[in-house]
């Protein structure tokens, strides 16, 4: 787990965790690499202008050999985006209301 350099202003480790328990899920490495990537992700984009597709593919690309964005549903079955987001500490991005968004389950 890294220092998370990326995350928004008053967030911690421990906010995820606690997101996580709150969903039954147990956080591993892989989550927290997103973690990282999603808080990365909007700290070098203007915020207004992010959408959920842009970022869908960025995910998707980032974890490509991992499996993409089918092997991040299988980590956050309830949206990569939108559960990616709640532990990362940031808001959805506009279009990303619904949590089931494009769930594969």
């Amino acid at each position: 787990m890294s220092n998370f350099p990326d995350s928004p202003k008053g967030w911690a480790p421990s906010n995820a965790e606690e997101v996580a328990a709150s969903q039954q899920l147990t956080l591993t490495p892989d989550h927290w690499n997103i973690v990282e990537a999603l808080q990365g992700y909007f700290k070098t984009h203007d915020k207004t202008e992010i959408n959920r597709r842009e970022l869908t593919d960025a995910l998707d690309e980032k974890f490509h050999s991992k499996g993409g964005m089918k092997y991040l549903y299988k980590l956050l079955p309830s949206g990569p985006i939108s559960q990616g987001c709640a532990l990362a500490g940031i808001s959805n991005p506009s279009g990303n209301v619904d949590v089931s968004f494009g769930s594969v389950v």
